[in-house]
């Protein structure tokens, strides 16, 4: 009996083993092997090099100190001239040599070289390292703050050359391959996956950046990120990191957007962008709701500018723009790198939703110039007291008003209590231009507006705050 029964349940112990073993070996055959791709493309990748003069004062007490008045014959006081030097705040500027590294790749066989502008910004010299060790001083042919790109030469001749991707065609969840100089180490290869695409960073709104969790560190930035086929879809670029170090975010610039800021800064020596004119926000829940809509996307318009190209086209405030050249924007962030990678001058289709109602304006591309900076004073007029939405409102003053370009209307938000401007996240000095689609004309037709509005309804209003306008949804309350 004992014999059946290990004979038995023997067998199905084997059989489990077998099918552990054969789970292994397919989980095991998944797993990529790096080793081909990078014995391949290792050779166009390059470590970069550079060095910027730097101005730092040496010797001197810190500001506001002063030399302490110690006995001639005080033993601190060789200490302290040691440290400090002899005089008393700051010494003389002394200039010495900062050294930098960062990584690039060949993308022609005549030596254009492609990396980050933060690579070589303000450089004095930049050496330029290949894989079979040559060492030769590079051109900045030009470089590109806002893809953070920049497009380098060097004198050589058959050079390898990565072969180019289209980083549209990347797939979230699918293998990528980064080679660079991670802290000076040449031909450093770390892997990992495509964690999202079209990824907005702060201040860099013209760059759909790739996210992955590929190892990146200092020294990596410039460098290509491959494909599994060994096409380069990206420029590794920025990490988000609290220690200064890799936390698992990377982002890297599309291929595509690098391209073309290449050709263009090889062609012409500056990279132009299309301008719309419009100011823009994101569509939260309440706001979807209070516009009709089923779901939150698009770009909602806070702002037109005077006689801009989305002005020219007929684009309103208040406008929730869903396409723009037969692209869908699913958040504001999407608007713009569609815009700026859009040519000059093209004519494009834009599809927006204005007052629940689906209409295709089209319009004229103007050329993106540097934005100007708005600044709003404080003021404290006499007010008037909305009771029913907890705030007071004023007139607007000259002065706010030439600030904010505001021809006429609106009014000033003077005082805020809690209630539902307060929750809706209106803020003391905001101006109030808009309320419920209708444009706000001074403070007695405000009021007005808010005493017709429905109990229970939630309602559009846009503000004019430092930074620029914002709509906000606020719910109206019962009449107090």
């Amino acid at each position: 009996m004992k014999r059946m029964f290990d004979r038995h349940f023997g067998g199905v112990w084997m059989v489990l083993v077998a099918g552990l073993l054969a789970t292994t070996q397919v989980y095991a055959r998944e797993l990529p092997d790096f080793s081909e791709l990078v014995e391949a493309n290792s050779p166009v990748v390059v470590n970069i090099s550079t060095t910027q003069k730097v101005k730092q004062n040496v010797g001197g007490l810190p500001p506001g100190m002063e030399m302490p008045n110690l006995p001639e014959d005080s033993p601190f006081n060789d200490l302290f001239k040691h440290f400090f030097g002899e005089g008393g705040e700051g010494g003389a500027p002394e200039e010495f040599d900062a050294k930098s590294l960062g990584s690039g790749f060949i993308i022609s066989a005549d030596g254009y070289v492609l990396t980050n502008n933060h690579v070589v910004k303000d450089a004095e010299e930049i050496i330029v390292r290949l894989s079979d060790r040559r060492e030769l001083e590079a051109k900045v042919i030009g470089t590109d703050e806002r893809a953070d790109v920049a497009l380098l030469k060097i004198e050589a001749d058959d050079l390898p050359v990565a072969h180019l991707g289209r980083s549209e065609s990347l797939k979230v969840g699918e293998w990528v391959l980064a080679i660079g100089s991670p802290f000076g180490f040449d031909s450093t290869a770390t892997s990992g996956i495509v964690s999202a695409k079209g990824r907005a960073l702060p201040r860099e709104n013209y760059v759909p950046f790739i996210q992955t969790d590929v190892a990146i560190n200092p020294g990596n930035s410039g460098g290509p990120l491959f494909n599994m086929d060994g096409e380069v879809v990206g420029i590794n670029s920025q990490i988000f990191s609290r220690t200064g170090g890799y936390m698992g975010l990377s982002f890297a610039i599309p291929i595509e957007v690098a391209m073309d800021v290449a050709e263009q800064l090889k062609s012409k020596g500056h990279v132009t962008r299309g301008w719309l004119g419009v100011l823009i926000q994101d569509v939260t829940r309440e706001l979807a709701q209070s516009f009709g809509m089923k779901k939150p996307m698009g770009a909602l318009v806070s702002k037109v500018l005077p006689d801009s190209p989305g002005a020219k086209g007929g684009i309103q405030v208040g406008d929730v723009i869903l396409e723009f050249n037969n692209r869908e924007v699913n958040n504001s962030a999407n608007l713009p790198p569609i815009v700026g990678n859009t040519p000059v001058g093209k004519e494009v289709p834009v599809k927006v939703l204005r007052n629940g109602k689906v209409q295709v304006l089209t319009l004229s591309l103007g050329e993106l110039k540097d934005e100007d900076k708005q600044e709003i004073a404080a003021v404290g007029p006499k007010s008037t007291t909305n009771s029913r939405l907890g705030l007071g409102t004023s007139e607007v003053p000259k002065e706010i008003r030439d600030a904010l370009e505001l021809k006429d209307g609106g009014v000033i938000v003077s005082a805020l209590d809690e209630g539902a401007a307060s929750k809706a996240g209106i803020r003391k000095s905001d101006v109030i231009v808009m309320f419920n689609g209708t444009r706000v004309q001074n403070v007695k037709q405000f009021g007005e507006l808010v005493d017709k509005a429905q109990a229970g309804a939630v309602v559009p209003v846009l503000v004019q705050r430092e930074g620029g306008p914002t709509f906000l949804a606020i719910k109206i309350p019962d009449k107090g």
